[in-house]
């Protein structure tokens, strides 16, 4: 059974709006986690009223991502899951979405799967996944490669977001869960699925599977809007920064092969150092 998990503090609208893209699956097969990490909206109350399908874990409000959707799927695997699927509350999925997933998962079973998403707002298509060269720190956007066409099927990235990321149990058991303690908010999806890829588990965002985001609610992009020296300085340290120093140094040390280490670290706080200002 896929059990997703869906980790959240307030925005009751996204988390609502989310959920009831879930009643509408095509495929049921599935059973919703929320991890309420000490809403104080109506999140709690409205859960507990309208959603009696979904088991509801609760925090106290420091969790974050990472360990939110770690104590989801702790529950998960304890009530039976052989598949999570960690998905964030600010997004839509197609009503084909889970059929979509499940049916790459059950022809891939040791594949760890992404989505293909777009933008709520405008409906462009907005993500298909990456290639990272490890030696130049260069990113190869899928969607600029491959023309509209052949953007169909399961394609190889080096790493996936937690948005729509389903995760069989055979790489739980292999790799654990997410590195809550090195990485609690940003780069812990990307630093999971790179971990699994070099454990052997195959990487693929899942073209068919579809998903719409709005990323303007990014902790990034709601970072810079005004940008000051505060804001700077959050983005370069703070949990939710995303440019944070400290998680990129763990995650090249974790991820990136010892030959490169060198130019990919300073490569990348250069570009975080700058990259503020730039976008």
């Amino acid at each position: 059974m896929l059990y997703i998990i869906i980790p959240v503090f307030n925005r009751w609208h996204y988390t609502r709006e989310c959920l009831e893209s879930l009643r509408r699956q095509t495929s049921q097969d599935f059973r919703t986690v929320v991890v309420d990490d000490g809403s104080t909206d109506e999140t709690a109350a409205a859960l507990a009223r309208d959603y009696p399908e979904v088991e509801v874990v609760t925090g106290d409000g420091n969790l974050f991502w990472t360990a939110g959707v770690n104590a989801g799927i702790r529950r998960a695997l304890a009530l039976g899951a052989d598949r999570v699927m960690t998905l964030n509350n600010d997004v839509v999925a197609a009503p084909d979405f889970v059929a979509q997933m499940l049916l790459a998962a059950d022809q891939h079973p040791n594949a760890v799967l992404g989505a293909l998403e777009f933008d709520a707002n405008t409906g462009e298509t907005i993500y298909g996944g990456e290639r990272l060269d490890f030696r130049t720190n260069t990113r190869y956007d899928l969607l600029e490669e491959l023309p509209a066409n052949k953007r169909t099927g399961l394609h190889p990235v080096t790493y996936l977001p937690g948005r729509g990321l389903l995760i069989p149990k055979a790489v739980t058991d292999k790799i654990g869960l997410f590195d809550e303690k090195r990485l609690p908010h940003y780069l812990a999806d990307f630093d999971y699925t790179s971990v699994a890829r070099r454990a052997g588990f195959p990487v693929y965002c899942n073209y068919d599977a579809k998903l719409s985001t709005y990323p303007e609610e990014s902790g990034q992009t709601l970072t810079r809007k005004q940008r000051s020296l505060k804001g700077y300085f959050q983005h370069l340290f703070s949990i939710r920064g995303g440019g944070n120093m400290v998680n990129f140094t763990h995650f090249a040390l974790k991820n990136c092969p010892k030959p490169y280490l060198p130019y990919f670290l300073l490569n990348g706080y250069a570009r975080r150092l700058v990259g503020y200002f730039l976008h």
